[in-house]
Formats: C-alpha cells, sequence, structure tokens
C-alpha cells in the first residue's frame, strides 16, 4: 500500500478532511496518475514561486499554510493528462480527485486554480489566490511577466477567436487584481520572482 493510501485509509471519515498530503506523497500522486514530464516540471516550478510568495506573506504577519501552498501547487495539474483531448476541465477534475482521496483541504486549491471564485480583494490573502497567481507566472517551466503568459495562452488555447481570447484576457485582469493584493504586503516586487526562484535553487523534493 502507497503512503497516500496508509494515510486514507487508518484516518477516520471524519478527520480526512484535514489530510494535507506531503510533499512525497505529491510526487507519489504523480506518479499514480502518470503526469508528463513537462507538466511535472510546470506544478515543481508553479511550487517554488507559490512558496517564496507564502513565505514572504507569513514574514509580513499573514495567517497562512505552506504545506497546503505547496501540495495544492504540486497537484493543480493532477488531471490534466487525463482531459487531453476530451475538453473536460482539469480543475474540476483535479479537485474531484482530491476529494476522492480525502484531500479536502486543497480540493478548492486544485479546483480554481484556472478560475478563481469570490474573491475578496480587500481581504486576507488566501492560500487559493497564492497558488491561482503562481500558475499564472509559469510558462512550461519559466518564469515570466502576466503579460508573457496571457499572450502565450491566447495563442494557443484562443484558436482565433475572439469570445476566447476576451475570456482570457478577463481572467488575467482579475490576476492582476490578485497581484496587486499579494504584493502590497511584501518587500519584493513581481519582476524579483524570477532571480528569487534561482536562488532557491533546489526543486520541492
Amino acid at each position: 500500500m502507497n503512503s497516500w493510501q496508509t494515510v486514507i485509509h487508518t484516518c477516520p471519515a471524519a478527520e480526512r478532511s484535514a489530510v494535507i498530503p506531503s510533499v512525497s506523497v505529491c510526487f507519489e500522486f504523480m506518479e499514480i496518475y502518470e503526469m508528463p514530464s513537462h507538466i511535472r516540471d510546470h506544478s515543481i516550478m508553479v511550487e517554488k514561486i507559490a512558496a517564496i510568495l507564502t513565505s514572504g506573506l507569513q514574514e509580513a504577519g499573514a495567517i497562512l499554510s505552506l504545506e497546503k501552498v505547496r501540495a495544492g501547487a504540486l497537484l493543480h495539474d493532477i488531471a490534466k493528462s487525463l482531459c487531453f483531448g476530451s475538453g473536460e476541465d482539469h480543475s474540476a477534475k483535479g479537485r474531484e480527485i482530491c476529494i476522492r482521496h480525502g484531500l479536502d483541504e486543497i480540493a478548492e486549491i486544485v479546483g480554481e486554480h484556472v478560475r478563481i471564485r469570490n474573491l475578496l480583494l480587500q481581504g486576507p490573502v488566501t492560500e487559493k489566490e497564492i497558488v491561482y497567481y503562481a500558475d499564472k507566472r509559469v510558462n512550461h517551466d519559466a518564469v515570466v511577466s502576466l503579460d508573457e503568459r496571457l499572450a502565450y495562452l491566447i495563442e494557443r488555447y484562443g484558436k482565433g477567436l475572439d469570445t476566447i481570447g476576451r475570456a482570457i484576457a478577463e481572467n488575467f485582469q482579475i490576476c492582476r487584481d490578485v497581484e496587486k493584493k499579494i504584493f502590497s504586503a511584501l518587500r519584493f516586487k513581481p519582476g524579483d520572482l524570477s532571480v528569487m526562484v534561482l536562488e532557491k535553487g533546489e526543486d520541492a523534493r
């Protein structure tokens, strides 16, 4: 039995919603769901950015769970390869996978990493906002600006249709608002992340 299975099977149903998978367990999930290497590399980079942001916010006094952020970032695309060619929403599918395994603590993060719901710009920064934003700062496994990521997504997924392009752009306007919210409490700027990631160096494991 894998370690994640041991956790789920030994944890009473009433307590399963409190389970946050460790980094090593997240990598086991990647193996179980046959996550392609390029999606894994992307997820690791998203985790690095999310961890940097979370640590900075914690230093500024924010109450956040680094473990929840790291797990949500590593597993945000857990269902992406399962949805190739099917047209399914990989974020919704990923949320289902989390709930199926009793990982309710990160289900919302995974389910809203593409489009965030119930955003409160005046409230405290949340774990799901951090992962939502961090994902928008990574093309493949490279740190990019929001403008660069937006251009890439419109080119790849816009399919030449203005309606799709506008929908993507509208989502990114929300992300710009999230960026302002996050960095209003930090001592560094959005453009500093690429250097900070290089300094961080090691992968999530």
